[in-house]
C-alpha cells in the first residue's frame, strides 16, 4: 500500500494505491471516498477527500505518507461508512532498502541489461533486471522493492523487462534524489559493511557522497 499527499495540487486528499493500473480504470464515489478498480474489477486504490476531517493525518504534506495503525483504522472506518469494504492494513516494512548483489548474469535478450539476484536480508531475495553499466556481483546497493514510491513520484511494481521477471529497481543516487549525486550514469555502490535489509537512510548516504567515501 502506497499513500501520498499533494498539498499544492490536491489539498486534503489522501491517495492510497494498492496495486498497479491494468487496462481501463473505473471509479465509484461515495461521500468523501472514491474507489478505483481495474479492468479485472480488482480494487487498486482509493482517494480520500477532506481527510483531515476524519483522521489525524496532517494534510499539509507532499509526497509519500507513512500511516500508523490509528490512521489506517480511521480510514477503514470511513470506508465502512461509505459502504466500501474496510480492507486496508498497515504495511510497515521499508520499501527502499540496502541489498547485496548475490548473482549478476547477462540478460538473455539484451546486450546491456543484467539479471540479478538481490539479497535484501529479512525481506528476502528478489530477481531484478538492471541496465546500469556498473552493476556487478558482490556489490552492496540501494534497492526499491515493490510498493516503493521514489522521490520523483515513480511507483515500483513487479513487471517484466524484455520478457524477464523483475521485482524492484536497483537505484542510482540521482533516482534517490540525493543532493550530491554524481552526474555519471550508474547505480549507487555502497561500502562493504552496509547491512542488507536495513532501511535506506538518505542523509547518511548523501554524507558519504559529499565526503567522497562512495
Amino acid at each position: 500500500m502506497i499513500s501520498s499527499l499533494n498539498a499544492h495540487s490536491f489539498f486534503d486528499t489522501l491517495i492510497v494505491i494498492l496495486g498497479p493500473d491494468k487496462g481501463a480504470t473505473s471509479s465509484e464515489k461515495s461521500g468523501d471516498v472514491v474507489r478505483l478498480t481495474n479492468e479485472d474489477n480488482q480494487v487498486i486504490g482509493y482517494n480520500f477527500f477532506n481527510v483531515s476531517s476524519y483522521t489525524e493525518i496532517d494534510p499539509n504534506q507532499n509526497g509519500q505518507v507513512f500511516l500508523a495503525q490509528k490512521n489506517v483504522d480511521e480510514l477503514n472506518k470511513k470506508l465502512s461508512e461509505s459502504n466500501f469494504e474496510a480492507n486496508l492494513t498497515v504495511d510497515d516494512q521499508p520499501k527502499i532498502v540496502y541489498g547485496f548483489v548475490e548473482t549478476c548474469e547477462p540478460h538473455p535478450d539484451s546486450d546491456h541489461m543484467n539479471v540479478t539476484t538481490i539479497d535484501a536480508g529479512q525481506l528476502g531475495k528478489h530477481q531484478i533486471v538492471c541496465g546500469a553499466p556498473n552493476i556487478a556481483q558482490g556489490q552492496k546497493v540501494v534497492v526499491a522493492l515493490p510498493g516503493a514510491m521514489m522521490p520523483n513520484g515513480q511507483l515500483i511494481w513487479p513487471g517484466k523487462l524484455r520478457g524477464v521477471d523483475s521485482s524492484g529497481m536497483i537505484c542510482s543516487a540521482k533516482e534517490l534524489g540525493l543532493k550530491h549525486a554524481p552526474t555519471a550514469r550508474g547505480i549507487l555502490v555502497l561500502p562493504e559493511n552496509t547491512v542488507a535489509g536495513d532501511a535506506f537512510k538518505p542523509n547518511e548516504v548523501d554524507e558519504l557522497l559529499a565526503n567522497g567515501v562512495i
